[in-house]
């Protein structure tokens, strides 16, 4: 059993190689919230049109992110977390980690 077939594997080629596996083994995959049982014929066939859909879907989410953080580049905007140490500071902890050392109060 598995909770959603997307977090069991990333693509649809790998999702089809462990259902083979699996029914290799004798086993059937059953996805819980879609009610997806590979063990009949028509429970196979769903099974890899909803793995097709969520690859599709998968591929569509990471297009539009690329999108974004293009268009975010363009305007000269680069994302992530804020630095927190100055120069200085950033110096500092490399000596400490160097030095095996790590009185905290120094920074």
């Amino acid at each position: 059993m598995v909770w959603r077939l997307d977090r069991l594997v990333r693509s649809l080629k790998d999702l089809i190689d462990w259902v083979t596996y699996l029914e290799n083994k004798g086993v059937a995959l059953r996805s819980l919230p879609g009610s997806i049982d590979t063990s009949p014929l028509t429970g196979k066939l769903l099974f890899r049109l909803f793995g097709a859909l969520s690859e599709f879907e998968r591929n569509l989410i990471k297009e539009r992110t690329m999108t974004g953080l293009s268009a975010a580049r363009a305007r000269a905007r680069l994302g992530g977390r804020p630095k927190v140490l100055n120069a200085d500071k950033q110096q500092l902890a490399v000596q400490l980690y160097e030095a095996k050392k790590s009185p905290v109060k120094n920074l």
